[in-house]
């Protein structure tokens, strides 16, 4: 099936149930368009059923550079909902998008309950679900494995919840990128609680760029009741977002953030560094809170390291380090290891020095006592002769 678009407004709801396979065509130039399935501008849609929208983008993946470059080809996505209210979809299946799976944009009082997301890690660019400029939008119940992120939540998203979704393969549920355009609007009360995220290349993750005009606000962030399984980079916020080396560090980046509680977080990190806090030296984060945060690395507590923030510690959870003053201290460790080795073979070395003279010393005394017990011996066997004769 090619492009479908439903565009109202509508007087009355509309009810969409699909219980079977769709495919779309292989080839991207086929679709007829950017977004695959195309709604907006309606009120109370309700999306359902057991069905599979097959985007069949294993074709359109290898025409795919996004993995080299910021400003890719847009491949097709296989929905795009735009400027929606009052609306559900629910219990559906994407599968195999060529590029973005899902978009939201404009929407509000949005909610996806029990929707899945099929697509392989090596899938470039495949975000689950894309939130932007939209309010009161709702993830809930969702399976998402894909090879970008399983949330992306764009600038203008207000009021969002993601709960209890599962994720993996992909990139994580992230806030961002943000800042890489001066127009882009504020984030604020975004709550991600109750997940579930397995072999991930990251958690939950905030994620700004450096050096761009950007200068938006993210207040009011929450990342609650996470549980984490071999995840790298369980918990970042990243101010240095550069992907593909294609952007400037000269300047820090411009985007402020505050209110952030990261709590409840337990499992296996993939990395020794369990919480990453890598924040704006130009607009260093405020109000972060770290609670009951008990990852592990290789069956050992995780490190946090940070800069440019100082959170509050609450519970059970890792101090938060400097990581230059972490490479000093492991530099130090090395240097004080050496030292100490130095000092150790230098005494082992005098002590086998002081040995071997003791050796010499005794044995050249033995030797000299063997000789004069000698010529005393011989002298008393000269004197006892003399007097025989």
């Amino acid at each position: 099936m090619t492009h479908v678009e439903v565009k109202g407004p509508c007087k009355a709801p509309i009810e969409i149930q699909v219980d079977g396979t769709i495919k779309a065509p292989p080839n991207p130039e086929d679709v007829g368009g950017e977004q695959w399935f195309r709604i907006g501008y309606v009120d109370h849609l309700t999306i359902s059923g057991n069905g599979i929208f097959d985007g069949q983008g294993a074709t359109a993946w290898k025409q795919n550079d996004c993995n080299k470059k910021f400003d890719c080809k847009n491949l097709g996505m296989n929905f795009g909902f735009n400027f929606i209210n009052n609306s559900i979809v629910r219990d559906i299946t994407s599968k195999d998008s060529k590029h973005f799976h899902v978009n939201v944009l404009g929407c509000n009082n949005f909610t996806f309950d029990g929707f899945k997301v099929s697509a392989p890690g090596d899938s470039h660019n495949t975000d689950g679900i894309h939130i932007g400029r939209s309010t009161g939008v709702n993830v809930l119940n969702a399976d998402i494995a894909t090879g970008d992120d399983c949330v992306s939540l764009g600038d203008g998203s207000r009021q969002v919840l993601v709960q209890n979704v599962k994720c993996g393969p992909g990139h994580g549920i992230s806030i961002g990128s943000l800042g890489k355009y001066k127009e882009e609007e504020p984030v604020e009360g975004i709550t991600v609680k109750g997940c579930t995220l397995k072999g991930t290349t990251n958690g939950v993750r905030i994620k700004t760029w450096p050096n761009e005009p950007g200068t938006i606000t993210v207040t009011d962030m929450k990342f609650e009741d996470i549980t984490m399984d071999n995840v790298s980079n369980p918990v970042i916020i990243d101010q240095e977002y550069c992907p593909w080396n294609q952007c400037s560090k000269q300047n820090p980046s411009k985007i402020k953030i505050s209110k952030v509680s990261i709590k409840g977080i337990k499992g296996t990190s993939g990395t020794k560094e369990g919480i990453v806090l890598a924040c704006s030296s130009g607009v260093p984060c405020e109000g972060v809170e770290i609670g009951d945060v008990t990852l592990t690395f290789n069956g050992a507590p995780v490190i946090a390291t940070c800069s440019n923030v100082k959170p509050t510690i609450t519970g059970k959870a890792p101090a938060c380090g400097d990581p230059t003053t972490d490479k000093n201290t492991d530099d130090k460790k090395s240097t004080d290891k050496e030292q100490s080795t130095d000092k150790k073979q230098s005494t082992d070395k005098k002590q086998s020095t002081d040995k071997e003279e003791s050796t010499d010393k005794k044995q050249n005394t033995d030797k000299e006592e063997s000789s004069d017990k000698k010529q005393s011996s011989d002298k008393k066997q000269s004197t006892d002769k003399k007097q025989k004769q």
